[in-house]
């Protein structure tokens, strides 16, 4: 554990910072999330393909953004502290609006495969706001404040598909890659003009005569792949719905009516609990210990993930979806708590970097594995198989990390 006494920015500065990337993630969430669940409606408009096919498309285009996200996650961390976060957050925000714009345009499967590779080059936007503030807050008020902020771009990325269906259903799924480039732009200007960072470059740390290695900066490095681990995992049951969830929702529909409207509002439904639990669940976690927050995550994730694979009912499936933004709340927000208590500031850009590329390295095996499943079993095993794959990672930080058991202060 490091000293919570290590030196923290004015409190003006990081309060306002707060602010600022709060509605900055939020507008990046929406903008990251509003067309997800419609790119299988959108590959089915462009050619016509068999039941295997469109799942198979659909999974390997939702994943590629995520698999090139994984790769260039380090090397945003790594610029982030040559160059601060403030110039980082400008390029990839401005990049990812240019790639969206292009990306309206495209005409066929493997053309929008590769605008989404394109999209995952610039995918370091959210990371880096995380770890600007993370290295400015104290850490006693980390938990809070740290889940504060992942509400922003969580309950944006929830919330995107509502907005998302309706445009697309008014206008068009291609015009809404415009409004998203638009959006951010915004994101962008608002970046660097309103984000306030004093930046110093970090001392490059020597340990015997060497570069000190990556895990070697922790007290406990085996805690921190253990976290970083979790975070792939959770990520990969969250996604492996996103790429069916529209295919999904038609056929509860039978086909009729405004199947992505509808899509969107389920695909939304976690982020209105995640707004409202995961600010409280993290100032329980300062005050009782954030390692009993993650347990108690994992276990209601697991129990509200396995009946949305027993009941076809859109109410159902609604509720259950509602309650994924508490066992959400409870995850994401507490991983990376965790994560900033256990690391010193100098290594924050790096741990948030290689936490952004686990996490997408969970939304790309998510999208093989629900596009996989539902292929094959259909759509309802992928719930199954998600709440399967969360009890297994429940299981493996029971046993392999005790720290995480019954400790007041994790």
């Amino acid at each position: 554990m490091f000293n919570l006494a290590e030196e923290a920015v004015p409190q003006t500065q990081w309060r306002q910072n707060l602010v600022v990337l709060w509605g900055c993630t939020f507008v990046a969430g929406i903008a990251f999330s509003e067309v997800s669940p419609f790119l299988a409606l959108f590959i089915s408009q462009m050619g016509h393909y068999s039941h295997q096919q469109l799942n198979f498309y659909s999974g390997i285009v939702y994943g590629i953004s995520y698999m090139v996200t994984a790769f260039m996650a380090p090397l945003w961390g790594h610029l982030a502290v040559k160059r601060g976060h403030r110039i980082i957050l400008l390029c990839t925000a401005g990049g990812m609006a240019i790639i969206y714009i292009l990306t309206g345009f495209v005409n066929n499967v493997w053309l929008l495969f590769l605008a989404r590779a394109g999209i995952g080059m610039f995918s370091g936007y959210i990371p880096n706001a995380q770890a600007l503030v993370a290295g400015q807050v104290p850490r006693e008020k980390s938990g809070k404040i740290l889940g504060t902020l992942l509400t922003g771009s969580t309950s944006g990325v929830l919330i995107g598909p509502v907005i998302g269906g309706i445009l697309a259903h008014i206008f068009s799924i291609r015009l809404t890659f415009f409004i998203t480039g638009v959006l951010l732009i915004i994101v962008a200007i608002m970046s660097w003009v309103l984000v306030r960072e004093d930046y110093a470059p970090v001392k490059t740390v020597v340990h015997r005569g060497k570069q000190k290695g990556f895990f070697q900066q922790f007290s406990n490095p085996k805690l921190i792949m253990v976290l970083l681990t979790s975070t792939l995992i959770v990520q990969l049951g969250n996604s492996s719905i996103f790429p069916i969830i529209s295919l999904y929702v038609k056929q509860l529909m039978h086909g009729r009516g405004a199947i992505t409207v509808v899509a969107g509002i389920i695909s939304a439904l976690p982020g209105i609990s995640n707004i409202m639990a995961a600010p409280r669940l993290g100032q329980y976690g300062d005050r009782h210990g954030s390692g009993r927050v993650l347990v108690w995550g994992y276990l209601f994730a697991v129990v509200v993930y396995f009946p949305q694979g027993l009941f076809e009912s859109l109410i159902v499936l609604g509720v259950l979806r509602f309650l994924v933004g508490i066992s959400d709340a409870a995850l994401f927000p507490t991983i990376q708590t965790l994560l900033t208590k256990n690391s010193p500031r100098a290594a924050l850009s790096s741990v948030f970097a290689w936490n952004q590329s686990f996490q997408a390295l969970g939304s790309m095996f998510g999208a093989l594995v629900g596009g996989g499943v539902a292929g094959v079993f259909g759509y309802n095993a992928v719930f199954i198989t998600t709440a399967c794959m969360l009890l297994i990672n429940f299981l493996i930080l029971w046993f392999t990390e005790p720290s995480l058991r019954g400790k007041k202060r994790s």
